[in-house]
């Protein structure tokens, strides 16, 4: 049965690449996003490749486990496309490509899954990731040792442990099968978008109930807004709604949209591949998959850096702690230099620091036991030492006592 629904989809350079390397597919039951590497056109024709071999199943299957089993097979063979075009052309070397696909069959979803591209469910406000990410740093994520916010910002973030390329003829690609039903929503995108607009606002834009190509638009200005450093490329689809089928010609974005008229540039010296750890260039590629050795050395690298941050944690702790010493001692000192006029159990005392207690520590002690007794004060003065006499020197303190003392002796 064929699809009912509408989808839409699009993709923009960004704001930093020279060229766009995403391509997307939305079409009568099969939705595609695949985000390319490998320099300058490597990456460019990869995802053109990818979505080429798997857009010949955009057709009604009569099963999902058909579909599924269709949907492995061909991007297998998408594999196998790139690794002949590398060898009609060695400088393609080391491209490769991300591939996420979603395939209508009545009401099941078939996806299948390579990369770090996503695939997002919006159902009855609730945005679920359905994909898991292949890079490193979601392995740490899933190992414990860093949380998914520290992995958003991980200087490591988009290094792919599995990718479509042609240096694996059998790549291990995620494939399930979901229900779906009337009212969801599918997200599938490169992770320009992902990996700059998050959860919250990408749920916000697709719970606001416009049309897919509305809500495209508004993710891809959010990813725009939020400065693009990569090609974004989104594809949308509604189970049913409210909005119109879309039907007729499937819609293609991205380098795949216009495959003639992506220039393959001669080898150059010196040119680094995107298994180089150390490409600077613009235009070039912020993910690769690392050889074996690599990857030891990523891990170890996450290690001296978790050790750090505990380091600079610590040192920080210590730090606030001793200027927090430093305040109580430079606070408790200056108490130190009040005086005021209070009382013990029977006589007149001098007391140095101040009337305040911090907490049960008392801020300040008996100075000088005067021997005047309160006994032999008036009611008024009694009173007021017993609420005790600020003073604002030692002196003060002392001039204040022998009025104290000198009203006594008057009263004698």
């Amino acid at each position: 049965m064929v699809f009912q629904g509408s989808s839409v989809a699009i993709s923009h350079t960004g704001k930093v690449r020279s060229n766009n390397q995403d391509s997307g597919y939305a079409g009568s039951n099969l939705f595609v996003v695949a985000d390319g590497m490998g320099g300058h056109a490597g990456g460019d024709v990869a995802s053109s490749m990818a979505i080429e071999r798997v857009r010949g199943l955009d057709h009604p299957f009569t099963s999902s486990a058909e579909a599924e089993r269709a949907l492995r097979t061909s991007i297998v063979d998408a594999a196998a496309d790139l690794t002949d075009a590398v060898g009609r052309r060695p400088e393609l070397g080391g491209m490769g490509t991300t591939l996420s696909a979603l395939m209508m069959v009545d009401d099941q979803a078939v996806i299948a899954h390579i990369g770090d591209s996503r695939i997002y469910l919006y159902r009855d406000g609730a945005l679920t990731q359905i994909t898991t990410d292949h890079t490193f740093v979601q392995r740490l994520v899933d190992s414990g040792r860093i949380t998914p916010e520290e992995a958003r910002y991980h200087p490591r973030r988009s290094v792919l442990m599995r990718v479509l390329g042609d240096m694996d003829p059998d790549p291990e690609v995620d494939t399930f099968i979901m229900p779906t039903e009337d009212g969801d929503r599918w997200l599938l995108c490169s992770d320009g978008l992902s990996g700059v607009v998050d959860d919250a606002h990408t749920a916000k834009a697709l719970g606001a109930g416009h049309a897919p190509g509305r809500t495209a638009d508004i993710l891809l200005k959010q990813a725009l807004d939020g400065g693009a450093p990569d090609n974004v490329t989104v594809v949308l689809v509604d189970v049913g709604g409210q909005h119109p089928v879309v039907s007729g010609t499937p819609t293609v974005v991205g380098a795949a949209s216009t495959p003639a008229s992506v220039e393959v540039p001669a080898t150059r010296p010196g040119r680094s591949s995107w298994l180089h750890p150390n490409r600077q260039a613009a235009n070039e590629p912020t993910h690769f998959e690392p050889a074996p050795e690599f990857l030891e050395e990523l891990i170890e690298e996450d290690r001296r850096r978790a050790l750090r941050r505990r380091i600079w944690w610590f040192v920080g702790l210590i730090v606030v702690l001793a200027a927090i010493a430093a305040s109580l001692v430079v606070g408790y000192n200056w108490t130190q230099t009040r005086f005021f006029v209070g009382a013990d159990e029977d006589t007149v005392v001098i007391y140095r620091g101040v009337q305040q207690n911090l907490g049960p520590i008392p801020l300040s002690t008996p100075y000088l036991d005067t021997n005047v007794a309160l006994d032999d004060l008036a009611e008024f003065e009694r009173t007021a030492v017993e609420q005790t006499i600020s003073a604002s020197s030692l002196a003060d303190a002392q001039a204040i006592v022998g009025r104290l003392r000198a009203s006594t002796e008057a009263g004698g």
